[in-house]
């Protein structure tokens, strides 16, 4: 899908149909037939079109003559009826001879939904320094959303945990350590990224935009800080969950292995006594009483011992 914006002299942002400067060509989940058509209308290089359609590409900032790319990671999450996963696609942001800023990205990207819902008031799309910048900004911003989203999910999972040790809470809190370790990998990716821009080499940084730039760098190393801290309460719980599984796998083997040995009083006696040999009481009419009175006094003294022991 490919949409085309550009924003009017009254600072609205609207949807166009034909590429004009200064507008702003959004690029989701395109064809072929829509990248050759953006391609040979813009005359930009097919490789920086394609690169950010690869999710496993790495935020970096490439420099084609009058063309420069930016990609960076943003949160993506899928969720169905069974679990709920955080990862990061890539986002690419490309500049194409400072006459227009093309967007592409393999899926929608909710980066730009308050851009295209007109929520952002200082935004135009003529000035792609500061939208680009804004850009950034907004998607560090997603990452300290999606992470405190994490942080609950784990706090209701640990509740849980608590109530009954089940798989399928002990799966879903791997899921969102694995989604935690996305976040923090690519977080520092951008992190690189936004350093880079920094130094104003590879796009026109303008004297009131630095703030937003400065922002942004600010938001995203609370994002990576957010990350690390989860991922340590993260690992810690799940070792302290690992350990009361076990503790209690230690337990119910104990106690299994406690009653074994109490019912074993029992079996032996009666089956002595059903050997027919010379055996005490054998020839009482009452010897069946003296037998299961016998074997279940020593076994409630198994009890007792084993009991006062904490085996029982």
């Amino acid at each position: 899908m490919v949409e085309i914006f550009k924003t009017k002299d009254t600072g609205e942002l609207v949807r166009i149909d034909n590429f004009e400067k200064g507008c702003w060509v959004n690029i989701t989940a395109p064809t072929e037939e829509e990248l050759r058509m953006v391609q040979e209308a813009l005359d930009v290089e097919p490789k920086l079109l394609r690169d950010p359609l690869d999710e496993e590409e790495k935020a970096r900032i490439d420099v084609d003559e009058d063309q420069t790319i930016i990609i960076v990671d943003i949160p993506f999450t899928y969720e169905d009826e069974q679990t709920l996963r955080f990862e990061t696609i890539p986002l690419g942001l490309l500049v194409v001879r400072d006459d227009y800023l093309i967007t592409i990205c393999v899926y929608e990207a909710q980066v730009f939904k308050p851009f295209i819902d007109n929520k952002i008031k200082t935004m135009f799309t003529h000035k792609k320094t500061r939208f680009i910048l804004q850009v950034l900004l907004n998607n560090a911003k997603d990452y300290l959303k999606y992470l405190r989203h994490i942080d609950k999910k784990t706090e209701y999972l640990e509740s849980s945990l608590h109530k009954s040790m089940r798989n399928k809470e002990l799966f879903k809190l791997l899921e969102l350590e694995k989604s935690l370790i996305f976040f923090a990998t690519s977080l520092k990716s951008n992190e690189v990224v936004l350093e880079r821009l920094l130094r104003g080499r590879y796009i026109k940084l303008y004297e009131e935009d630095q703030d937003i730039l400065e922002d942004a760098i600010i938001e995203n190393k609370q994002a990576i800080e957010m990350a690390n801290i989860y991922t340590t309460i993260m690992n810690g719980m799940m070792d302290a969950f690992s350990s009361v599984i076990s503790n209690n796998l230690n337990n119910v083997m104990k106690f299994l292995t406690s009653v074994t040995i109490v019912l074993s009083v029992p079996t032996i006696v009666f089956s002595f006594y059903g050997m027919n040999v010379h055996l005490p009481f054998a020839s009482s009419p009452l010897s069946w009483l003296y037998i299961l009175t016998g074997s279940i006094g020593i076994s409630l003294l198994l009890v007792i011992i084993l009991n006062k022991r904490q085996l029982l």
